[in-house]
């Protein structure tokens, strides 16, 4: 990791990758680049759908190869790149039959590393073979969920999985998370694991830093205005907030939460005022509740709720 001097309060505690002793070129391959504009979490309407997203700067997007179709055509590593898009190196991989792609590459591979995609690969860093193929105890990344479909686990940065069992077609999988999965044994998996495992370690020092990797700040919904959050306005409990969909109405919504969780209640005691309610009309009005003036129907009223509140 480097470290900087501390010439400002950001550079006393920022702390990043030694990419020069990494990458071996500064600008892509302008054949697999291209433009796109990015959602930065706002859907076709442009509604945020999910929020801490936009700005910053412009990126270009890189095809990667996560098919791995050339199957038993050796290829060999010929730079390794950094891609704004992903947190694991990538690289450009010379076929030889003359075609390049993007592969993102594992760990400890550099410029001249051979690899090929075989089932009779054998067991090496960064060769890709059938799952069924690698031994017990094996670290594999870009892995697939179904045949044919594309690298789909462990693609970031030092991410890999581990083979903890073959059985009836099927291969279970220990997860980064720890979770087992099983996956048909017929899936494709590439050996070790993914690289840049220090991305991890990385201080930004600053916000300023978040704005340009296009991550926006993080605010309290109770400190938000009613119509941006359902528990904007600061009107009730601080402690007795309750979490609620954020795709919930502004402030009605939090008025209905309330609401809600009121009526949710058990009230027992509810059927209980509404028979001493009705008794208690009784007995000022009697069996004939016609009354012809409207002040006397007020009074009685009044008098009913002073003997219902007794």
């Amino acid at each position: 990791m480097k470290k900087h001097k501390p010439t400002s309060p950001s550079k006393r505690s920022e702390q990043g990758i030694e990419y020069r002793k990494v990458l071996t070129a500064s600008k892509p391959l302008k054949s697999l680049t291209k433009g796109g504009k990015r959602n930065v979490g706002r859907n076709n309407m442009g509604r945020i759908t999910t929020p801490h997203k936009g700005g910053g700067h412009k990126r270009s997007l890189r095809d990667i190869d996560f098919l791995y179709n050339k199957i038993d055509i050796p290829a060999k590593i010929i730079s390794v790149e950094y891609d704004p898009n992903r947190t694991a190196f990538i690289g450009i991989a010379s076929y030889a039959d003359g075609e390049k792609c993007y592969i993102v590459l594992p760990k400890g591979v550099t410029v001249g590393h051979k690899f090929i995609v075989s089932e009779k690969a054998p067991i090496e860093v960064a060769n890709r073979l059938m799952i069924k193929h690698i031994p017990v105890g094996t670290f594999v990344y870009n892995i697939e969920l179904k045949p044919a479909g594309g690298a789909k686990l462990a693609r970031s940065a030092g991410a890999f999985a581990q083979i903890a069992a073959q059985s009836e077609g099927y291969t279970n999988l220990k997860m980064p998370s720890g979770e087992i999965r099983k996956v048909l044994d017929t899936v494709w998996a590439s050996i070790g694991a993914a690289s840049n495992e220090e991305n991890k370690l990385r201080n930004f020092g600053k916000a300023g830093r978040s704005r340009w990797l296009g991550i926006r700040p993080t605010v309290r919904g109770t400190a938000m205005n009613p119509v941006d959050h359902p528990l904007g306005g600061r009107t009730r409990n601080p402690h007795d907030l309750t979490r609620t969909p954020s795709g919930s109405s502004g402030g009605t919504g939090a008025a209905c939460v309330c609401a809600g969780r009121a009526a949710s209640r058990p009230r027992p005691w509810a059927s209980e005022r509404r028979a001493s309610w009705s008794c208690s009309l009784t007995n000022i009005w009697g069996e004939d509740k016609s009354c012809v003036s409207a002040g006397l129907v007020i009074w009685k009223c009044r008098r009913a709720a002073a003997v219902w509140r007794a």
